[in-house]
């Protein structure tokens, strides 16, 4: 998807040539005398068009517009969170097979915050699953105009929308993939294509993370034909000295729950389990583009939980990589093994910050539904800035408790910690299991089981939490994220605006899968 952004009133977006232009309506709104305001001042009076968010009014355009068609919706308050009602509405003709270029010009001035969202709410509209499908053809729109008044005040965030629609695309593509077209080592592939534009990687087999003595990620992975792998991504956006943040995605690609078998029902959905490790190959497939002025390192522990003759077994007591021994009651909770030896091998970067990314426990999805992912914290500024980049973003998280007492149903009587509690609590105690092995590292935990994909019929990989992550990183840089300087997704200028930039949510290298609900 290409998008271009562009100085451009109701007036001149008369003249736009393209498939659709779709005008957004803010309440409020007094219509001037040009072609679409006339069509908009009509249907007003008659009441056929709503202001409300997510009203809209389709039409064939007039003699006077260049436009094949013209489609007015309503965005209520103006708002991030209504735009994208707005545009959401309007899904049905960005996908139509006759619409390739759309128009999107908002009637009036607008915010930062409501381009981006217009912005991401496009691409996740036009990303279509079509890897393993002999027929499908992807969605035939590839460009879209955002036309607003002031496009250079709009810029930097139109910027950063364009990457995190790219990071999102990119993170769904991977998560939706079946788990024998994502194994370990097609992810490992998939992360070795990313290595461009000041990104490094490299890839431990399972020689080198038995060198490292990763026991519990050894654990999990020794029931599966599939080798494990253990990624490391480095993007140097920032001085040498500039302490990194680090990023650890739990990459299961698929997920039996071993010998602690889950059901056969939706096991499939299984796949979704390498969720977190999907959003971290979506953060740095936007990284390369955005550069913001930060160092990132991106570690992915991937590995398939299978339950066959070598497979760890309820009651094993393994090492972990910093030296704590864990019995393991449940093998359905592996995401928690192997993040805890990627989280102590995150402490020899010394980071400014560690953030864990993972569909963990089905208890999260009981507590927070599918709205926002569940957030813990060692660290209250680390918390509120992980808060305030998913309310920007509009990926939402929830702070959620860390208290001392949550950690007491892990002890064990055969090693010095058990991989399970109890019931209550499952999200919490998850969490607490992972504390153990952060040390005095600034770390926040962000449980997306309810949020990294959804089921039924529109069942498929979300690409949450790409956009928060994205969002938290540029904070940390300090200043808006800059664009590469030979970027070729970036262009300057263009016949009606001051500002223009397209950017393409291209396809992954190869194939990958995986990611599970409750692990």
């Amino acid at each position: 998807m290409n998008f271009e952004l562009t100085t451009l009133s109701l007036s001149a977006a008369v003249n736009q040539k393209c498939d659709a232009l779709i005008v957004l309506v803010p309440e409020g709104t007094k219509p001037a005398k040009d072609a679409v305001s006339a069509i908009l001042a009509q249907a007003l009076k008659s009441g056929d068009l709503e202001l409300k968010a997510g009203k809209t009014l389709q039409m064939y355009a007039s003699p006077l517009i260049s436009a094949r068609r013209v489609i007015l919706a309503g965005s209520g308050d103006g708002s991030a969170r209504s735009v994208r009602l707005a545009v959401t509405a309007v899904a049905n003709v960005l996908k139509s097979p006759k619409v390739r270029k759309a128009c999107l010009v908002f009637a009036g001035k607008t915010s930062p915050e409501a381009v981006a969202a217009a912005v991401q709410c496009c691409g996740e509209i036009a990303y279509a699953y079509t890897t393993t499908k002999s027929k499908a053809e992807p969605l035939a729109i590839n460009r879209v105009v955002i036309g607003a008044e002031e496009a250079a005040r709009l810029k930097p965030a139109f910027e950063m929308a364009c990457g995190v629609a790219k990071g999102v695309a990119f993170a769904r593509e991977w998560a939706n993939r079946p788990a024998n077209h994502a194994t370990p080592t097609l992810l490992a592939q998939a992360a070795k294509g990313l290595a461009v534009g000041g990104i490094t990687c490299k890839i431990h087999g399972p020689a080198e993370v038995a060198k490292l003595g990763m026991g519990a990620f050894m654990a999990v992975a020794q029931g599966s034909a599939e080798q494990l792998r253990f990624i490391e991504l480095r993007y140097n956006g920032a001085a040498k000295s500039e302490a990194p943040v680090v990023l650890v995605g739990k990459g299961i690609t698929f997920d039996t729950g071993g010998i602690s078998l889950k059901p056969a029902a939706e096991m499939d959905e299984m796949k979704f389990d390498m969720g977190g490790a999907a959003s971290v190959l979506g953060v740095f497939s936007a990284l390369s583009e955005l550069r913001p002025a930060v160092n990132v390192v991106g570690l992915i522990p991937a590995c398939e939980n299978m339950p066959d003759g070598k497979a760890v077994k309820p009651g094993d007591v393994v090492t972990s990589m910093n030296g704590q021994t864990i019995e393991i009651l449940n093998t359905d909770a592996e995401g928690r093994l192997v993040l805890c030896d990627a989280l102590t091998y995150a402490a020899r970067f010394k980071p400014r910050a560690v953030v864990d990314i993972a569909t963990l426990t089905g208890a999260c999805v009981i507590a927070l539904g599918a709205q926002r992912s569940g957030l813990f914290s060692t660290d209250e500024a680390l918390a509120n800035k992980l808060q305030a980049a998913g309310d920007a973003s509009l990926d939402l998280c929830w702070r959620m408790p860390l208290d001392e007492e949550y950690g007491e149903g892990l002890r064990s009587n055969f090693a010095d910690v058990a991989n399970v509690a109890g019931r209550a609590g499952g999200a919490i105690t998850a969490a607490k299991f992972l504390q153990r092995f952060t040390g005095t590292m600034p770390w926040a935990h962000l449980d997306i089981a309810g949020t990294a994909w959804k089921g039924g019929a529109a069942k498929g990989a979300t690409g949450r939490p790409v956009g928060l992550l994205l969002h938290y990183l540029a904070s940390e840089a300090g200043a808006a994220s800059k664009p590469a300087k030979a970027a070729k997704s970036v262009k300057a200028g263009g016949k009606t605006g001051s500002a223009s930039t397209s950017t393409a949510t291209a396809k992954p290298a190869r194939k990958a899968a995986g990611a599970p609900k409750a692990a």
